[in-house]
């Protein structure tokens, strides 16, 4: 029996600021999408441009008006990158940039609901 990764789940307050964040800050694009008949919920999958199988859900749920409770957020994704100086760049000019280890090479991008995002130099 073999298992393979299929997706990573966020829940999100406001689906289309979060859409248009990683859309800017990392370039993913809707795949497909999944709503309730009630439209109780609608599920994104999000993937990247290189085509990988990995995909990202964001659920939003109609009757959620608290923001989510992420603990002390030491879970993350992390994203390769082929030019880190214009990655860095263009997240700094976001201002989304949360923290940053120049002795590791990487930094910490968070999203529009405290989600934390790993950015790593692809020849890493």
């Amino acid at each position: 029996m073999q298992y393979t990764f299929a997706h990573f789940n966020f829940n999100v307050l406001d689906l289309d600021r979060s859409l248009a964040f990683y859309k800017e800050a990392l370039g993913l694009e809707p795949v497909r999408t999944k709503e309730a008949e009630d439209g109780s919920f609608r599920l994104v999958y999000l993937g990247d441009s290189a085509k990988t199988p990995f995909e990202l859900e964001l659920t939003w749920l109609r009757d959620r008006t608290e923001p989510y409770d992420l603990g002390d957020e030491e879970f993350h994704l992390a994203f390769t990158v082929d030019d880190m100086e214009a990655a860095r760049q263009k997240h700094g000019q976001m201002g989304c940039i949360c923290f940053e280890n120049p002795a590791m090479g990487i930094y910490f991008i968070q999203d529009p609901d405290g989600y934390w995002i790993e950015i790593v130099p692809a020849n890493r």
